[in-house]
């Protein structure tokens, strides 16, 4: 079956079925309201880095929006976090796993990028006194409609655990440049790679972990989402992935990858066959729904999950 068979299937799936996860989500709220409903399990992926994987679904109250991942590195001056989590609760429950590994204080948290399943949790991180870092770009979606709109939205979508006191944390150090940060004697490269998924990707690489904290610029287990992403962007962030060549990738959403070359080249193949539809359409002047046809959007369910990926 061809990448672009596969890949118009999910256009019509999504379609179809994002009504009946609604219904799904809305009956199945009332069965589980309880904060212990979800558990973080730390995963070691190298001698002092750990993360936590969410689910390959989509954000609702059942799963407290645990539906990405986040990571940290135990120094000996402190914890590197990168990523907050989808909630509140969340970061809270991955606080109390970190205290549970080791006696050292959290002292900083990177934020990959600013999309709500990675950073509802950060006021957390802040209450007990970690330095935020973000990408620069980040200021714009802080002031903008889209971020107050979104967190609005989620207050109702993933009552309770994102509710009237959630807030939209800024940071406390803006990167706009590659930056070195050297936490108790390890090295954390912080790169500036937006836009591409999101205008303030980050990404960090841990050289004596032989670690990368990719964010959603690698998707594993699920099919990519393109939102607001820059393409062409996207694509040369890929390539700086490849030049650090890291034994171990922790991306935003699925497991950790072994597979380096395998995981750029789905991601890869998912962009350039988006670019190339999309740009045939607009020499050819197709409207939307009528470009969705020509290019027979949807066989069956099967070929939209992507071999079994679900959606991100």
């Amino acid at each position: 079956m061809s990448f672009g068979k596969i890949y118009t299937s999910c256009l019509q799936y999504l379609t179809s079925i994002l009504l009946g996860y609604f219904v799904f989500f809305g009956s199945a709220f009332a069965q589980s309201q309880h904060s212990d409903a979800i558990q973080l399990k730390p995963i070691q992926v190298a001698p002092n880095t750990y993360f936590v994987q969410g689910f390959p679904e989509m954000g609702s109250s059942v799963n407290q929006n645990f539906i990405s991942n986040a990571g940290f590195v135990v120094t000996p001056a402190g914890v590197v976090v990168v990523d907050a989590l989808g909630s509140p609760i969340l970061a809270q429950k991955l606080i109390a796993e970190i205290k549970k590994i080791t006696p050292q204080k959290i002292v900083v948290i990177i934020v990959s990028h600013y999309h709500a399943d990675h950073v509802y949790g950060l006021q957390e991180f802040k209450k007990i006194g970690a330095k935020i870092y973000v990408q620069g770009e980040g200021r714009n979606y802080l002031s903008s409609e889209t971020a107050k709109q979104r967190l609005i939205a989620s207050r109702v979508d993933f009552a309770p655990w994102v509710n009237a006191n959630t807030r939209l944390i800024s940071a406390d150090v803006w990167i706009d440049q590659k930056t070195n940060l050297t936490i108790g004697g390890v090295d954390f490269f912080v790169s500036r790679v937006g836009p591409a998924h999101a205008p303030e990707d980050l990404m960090v690489y841990v050289p004596s972990e032989k670690v990368l904290f990719a964010g959603d610029l690698i998707f594993r287990g699920r099919i990519p989402f393109v939102g607001n992403a820059d393409s062409k962007g996207w694509l040369i962030a890929l390539d700086e992935i490849e030049k650090l060549n890291p034994n171990i990738v922790i991306s935003g959403h699925g497991n950790y990858s072994v597979k380096l070359a395998e995981d750029i080249a789905f991601t890869r193949d998912y962009l350039k066959y988006l670019r190339e539809s999309m740009s045939n359409a607009a020499i050819d002047l197709d409207p939307f729904e009528r470009m969705l046809i020509n290019r027979q959007i949807g066989r069956n369910m099967g070929e939209c999950l992507f071999l079994g990926l679900p959606i991100a």
